[in-house]
């Protein structure tokens, strides 16, 4: 079979389906895509909220809860004791599959009568305030933190202890605003660097102790913005960088902006990797167009995911094989479609919303230890089998319609228009940002803000300048986001500081933040790349980047005349980083 360049339902684009892309949905038994994988994640996306939360009661124990259902949309939400107790089942909604209705407006009716949990995420102690979170202790407004401990304003936290406003980060202790990092040990603006102890605002380096404003460091000691220092200078030298200060972080901040735009770029982070495309692989083989993929193979088009084999179009996932366009899957998942929030022990279900150690499910919302059921009601196994062809096929016979006139037949995952949450509630708005009016012309829900009515008691600006000027009645207080709302990043208008944060702060001499924790979060993001590939060339010269910014120090295979080599990169044409092949960046970093 060969290639197809087919157009796109959604955005218009054409997009190719490779062979081996044939082959794969041919195994699993689905039609090829009608939208292009850039669509498709932002369509999974637009259904998972992670930082949009509200104070409301729990629907059954009526404790108050902090949860992802915003009260207004009618959504019956648990607190995680009640939803994981033996007190309710959710087979008790099921329903009648009705062949008079399209399929996805029975699907969405169940989702509103079922319960939906506060948070996802099970084994947390002390962790009321973190959502998507496994087997952790004290993480207190944080995201998808695994295995890790004391993590505060966080997403993506792997195997870390006591870390604040990190992106991306595993094995490390004690780091502040770090980004893509692993094993940093007491340090701060991290970006793209590993092994790094006691060092501030370096970027892509490694093995480096007590550096400072520099880039593509490799084993270096006492550096200073790329120039190295005696101990005993350096111990003076540094003395100069008082980041206790807000003043001065936030010009230190600036510098590392441009020091970051005019170092040298690897093409993209993909180590002990074969025939692997994307960014942020390791470990992996046969990977392709995927991003902040771990210990995988035979997989495609998959954002943050662990352990995976043969699986296409899904995000946030681990310990999964056979699964196609899944949002937050994973702890031992097996033959599943068009899926969300569907973990531990999971296998052979399709077009299912938080269903747990269950097997053959369809349509299904909210079930635990169940199997051979359809919109929620048990059948046996025979009725199973024989029932979901007929639905599948009058799927296609009477498709959903949204409202866009985007057609919707068995091979779609949900409608946009059918999502629990509101566009810029999403982590679709972090990596696929709109306007309420484009998100309204795309087909997607937008919440417009509520008002709030909050007392503050401080204004960003009157705070003191320096950490050692900050006493505890600090802790508590409402401060103002300097955003002041007016943002669009989720800005919750103001914030307060707890106190095992402050202490962090005053431990790490570190300024008070001015931003909520939201504005931070975007703030983070703008300084990754996006979820998206180019093909470009190489911008070695020969003996200097094409921009004649950076001068190499060692002459490289292709002498004086300019590297042929193409790739595939997340760094687009007109961005203005230094952006190297393989081969040119290990002669001159390594």
């Amino acid at each position: 079979m060969s290639s197809e360049i087919k157009t796109c339902q959604n955005c218009k684009q054409n997009f190719t389906i490779d062979p081996e892309d044939f082959a794969f949905y041919n195994k699993i038994k689905v039609p090829a895509p009608t939208w292009c994988p850039e669509c498709r994640l932002q369509r999974r996306l637009n259904h998972r909220n992670e930082r949009a939360l509200y104070r409301r009661n729990c629907d059954l124990c009526a404790s108050s809860i902090v949860s992802m259902c915003a009260p207004k949309l009618g959504f019956i939400s648990y607190c995680q004791t009640c939803w994981y107790s033996d007190n309710w089942d959710a087979i008790q909604y099921g329903q009648n599959y009705d062949f008079l209705k399209p399929f996805f407006q029975q699907f969405f009716e169940l989702q509103k009568k079922v319960p939906r949990i506060n948070f996802y995420g099970t084994n947390n102690q002390n962790s009321n305030y973190a959502n998507n979170s496994w087997n952790s202790k004290n993480i207190y407004l944080s995201i998808s933190a695994l295995d890790s401990e004391d993590i505060i304003y966080s997403r993506a936290v792997d195997k870390s202890i006591n870390c604040i406003d990190c992106l991306h980060l595993t094995n490390s202790e004690l780091c502040y605003e770090c980004v893509d990092a692993d094993k940093g040990y007491k340090s701060v603006e991290l970006i793209e660097s590993r092994n790094c102890i006691d060092s501030q605002f370096l970027f892509d380096s490694a093995n480096c102790n007590n550096c400072f404003m520099s880039g593509n460091l490799r084993n270096k000691d006492y550096v200073i913005k790329n120039q190295q220092y005696t101990k005993e200078t350096y111990q003076q030298e540094i003395k100069k960088f008082d980041i206790g200060s807000d003043a001065l972080f936030l010009k230190l901040k600036n510098q590392f902006i441009n020091l970051v735009k005019n170092s040298l770029h690897k093409y993209a982070n993909i180590v002990k990797a074969n025939g692997c495309t994307g960014d942020a692989i390791s470990n992996s083989k046969n990977v392709e167009n995927s991003f902040y993929v771990f210990d995988s193979e035979n997989s495609k088009y998959c954002w943050r995911g662990h352990h995976l084999k043969d699986i296409y179009d899904a995000n946030n996932l681990v310990h999964s094989e056979i699964v196609y366009e899944g949002n937050n899957v994973g702890f031992g998942a097996y033959n599943l479609k068009f899926i969300t929030n569907v973990v531990t022990n999971v296998s052979d279900i399709s077009y299912s919303d938080s269903c747990h150690s269950s097997s053959n499910l369809f349509a299904c919302v909210g079930l635990r230890n169940k199997q051979y059921c359809i919109l929620n009601k048990q059948y046996a196994k025979e009725e199973y089998e024989k029932l979901v062809p007929q639905i599948i096929e009058h799927m296609n016979s009477m498709p959903y319609i949204d409202k866009k006139g985007r057609i919707y037949k068995y091979g779609e995952f949900f409608p946009p228009e059918l999502s629990p949450f509101a566009y810029n509630e999403t982590i679709a708005q972090e990596y696929f940002p709109l306007s309420a009016e484009a998100a309204a012309k795309a087909g997607f829900n937008w919440k417009q803000p509520e008002e709030r009515n909050i007392k503050i008691d401080l204004k960003s600006e009157d705070l003191p300048d320096h950490i050692k000027d900050v006493n505890d009645d600090i802790i508590n207080k409402v401060i103002e986001c300097q955003h002041q709302g007016k943002c669009n990043e989720q800005c919750t208008e103001a914030f307060k500081i707890i106190k095992p944060e402050l202490d962090f702060y005053k431990k790490m001499n570190l300024p008070l933040p001015r931003l909520c924790p939201n504005c931070r979060h975007y703030q983070r993001l703008k300084q990754r790349n996006p979820l998206k590939l180019w093909k470009r060339q190489c911008q070695c010269s020969g003996t200097q980047s094409d921009n004649k910014i950076y001068q190499n120090t060692i002459s490289h295979i292709h002498g004086d005349n300019h590297c042929e080599n193409e790739f595939e990169t997340t760094y687009s044409p007109e961005r203005p980083e230094i952006v190297y092949c393989e081969k040119c960046y290990q002669q001159e970093v390594v």
